[in-house]
């Protein structure tokens, strides 16, 4: 289902479901890169992922975006607190395990990179696009790589839709454009 119009990055609260159909099937590799087993990755490739996000400002006006994301299939989900401050915060993943991550809203004119910076709706470039940028925490890891991501809403197919444009260098390297296409499935106010 599309993004209604009342969803703008401004407040990306909501409940979305990824359309596999919409988006690139470069995953696998972008997850293979990532040190997930084949095994793991099988459940994703068949399973359906779903986003629950709260986005909000806290009482001194910095925005966050709280993400609980479930699998079906019997891999565990994931969830992960941003704050839009662009500090460093490490984490422990159980699919993708030690990162250090960052995220920032920002215009898109800061970007170094054409496929993170196109396709976003008027709005979306107005108020700014949401920047996240996670690395292996290598050491720790054992793994190298980056996945340098904007999120927006941009018009797919005649449709608005919440997507994340994740441009990934692997280990060796490996440059990987891959565009995320969810669907909307609802917001309940109660809940955000």
């Amino acid at each position: 289902m599309a993004t209604p119009e009342s969803i703008t990055i401004l407040d990306i609260s909501g409940t979305y479901i990824m359309n596999k159909a919409k988006s690139d099937n470069s995953t696998d590799e972008v997850l293979r890169l990532q040190g997930v087993s084949w095994f793991k990755r099988k459940a994703i490739s068949v399973g359906t992922i779903t986003l629950k996000l709260k986005h909000y400002k806290d009482e001194e006006g910095v925005e966050h975006v709280d993400i609980d994301q479930t699998l079906t299939g019997g891999i565990p989900g994931t969830s992960e607190k941003r704050t839009l401050a662009w500090k460093e915060r490490h984490n422990e993943d159980h699919l993708f395990g030690a990162v250090v991550g960052k995220t920032r809203r920002t215009t898109v004119d800061v970007l170094d990179d054409d496929f993170l910076k196109k396709g976003w709706t008027e709005d979306t470039l107005e108020h700014g696009v949401i920047q996240s940028y996670v690395e292996s925490d290598t050491p720790k890891s054992g793994t190298t790589w980056i996945a340098n991501q904007t999120w927006g809403i941009e018009v797919v197919e005649g449709e608005r839709r919440y997507t994340r444009h994740v441009k990934f260098t692997g280990p060796q390297g490996e440059d990987i454009e891959c565009r995320l296409v969810y669907d909307y499935l609802f917001r309940r106010s109660h809940e955000y």
